[in-house]
């Protein structure tokens, strides 16, 4: 499996179906994560909290993948986010109105499995759509 399918499998089955049997099977088991929204976490089960933490806020969560372009052990997509804000998020209560966003994920193999992920969104495009003062943070670092 190319990473390139790992993250198709990442996108389309952990994060869109909530799918957490499928997460543990692709994110390596020191998997590192740094994401937009919040602190830095390790491992599958960190990650699947995290999953958890932002369909809290945004339960119809949806990333779709762009473009990929794969370089072997790394790779890179080009995102967009979009969600249904119902819950707390950068301290504005739920508006429920549907929010969008870019974003770029980078990606390293380890073990044949995703064992890196760093996922830089458009934060500011988000607090526009809220209204919210850019010195807010969604989940405290």
């Amino acid at each position: 499996m190319t990473l390139s399918d790992l993250i198709e499998r990442f996108y389309n089955e952990a994060w869109n179906l909530a799918d957490h049997d499928c997460a543990r099977e692709i994110l390596h088991p020191q998997f590192d994560f740094r994401g937009s929204l919040g602190p830095k976490r390790s491992g599958p089960d960190e990650f699947i909290r995290y999953m958890e933490e932002v369909r809290e806020t945004l339960p119809d969560f949806q990333c779709n993948i762009i473009d990929i372009v794969d370089a072997g052990q790394t790779a890179a997509a080009r995102m967009s986010f979009v969600g249904t804000h119902q819950g707390k998020f950068f301290d504005v209560d739920g508006t429920k109105q549907r929010i969008e966003w870019s974003g770029a994920a980078f990606f390293a193999l380890q073990d044949q499995k995703i064992g890196k992920l760093w996922v830089l969104g458009d934060i500011d495009a988000i607090k526009r759509q809220l209204n919210v003062h850019p010195n807010v943070a969604f989940l405290e670092p």
